[in-house]
């Protein structure tokens, strides 16, 4: 049996400097710049090739949007990146707190349904309802 270079894998599924600098119309030295700077991690072959995968590309396009069309520097391109990971960081533990708050309320319903009142330490009647007239 034939097993497959997790990295082979990785690299069949990437795209080589030159034809994103093509796509977006940029120069390999902007990719390597920003690289340099840690805004793209793309992945390396077994040649050291850099290999960009589709999440890459649309960190890039960030990127890309940033400078061109909003005039962002480098450093400011990072804070604001930085921020979006915290963000989406900070949006998945909202959602598994809200799960988890969802599936307590569901369980502490479910129990207080399915136990009998007969089981309770004292008996409390139904409470009654005073009516006030307004004078």
């Amino acid at each position: 049996m034939t097993r497959v270079n997790p990295k082979r894998k990785k690299a069949r599924a990437g795209y080589m400097i030159s034809a994103v600098a093509e796509l977006y119309k940029l120069h390999p030295q902007t990719l390597r710049l920003y690289e340099r700077v840690g805004l793209l991690k793309p992945s390396r072959s077994d040649g050291n090739t850099r290999l960009y995968t589709d999440s890459d590309l649309e960190r890039l396009e960030v990127i890309l949007t940033l400078t061109r069309e909003m005039g962002v520097n480098l450093a400011g391109i990072e804070i604001i990146l930085n921020m979006r990971e915290k963000m989406a960081e900070m949006q998945h533990q909202m959602e598994a707190f809200t799960s988890f708050v969802q599936q307590e309320l569901a369980r502490g319903l479910r129990s207080v349904t399915a136990r009998p009142q007969d089981d309770a330490l004292a008996r409390v009647p139904p409470p009654k309802v005073i009516r006030v007239h307004k004078g």
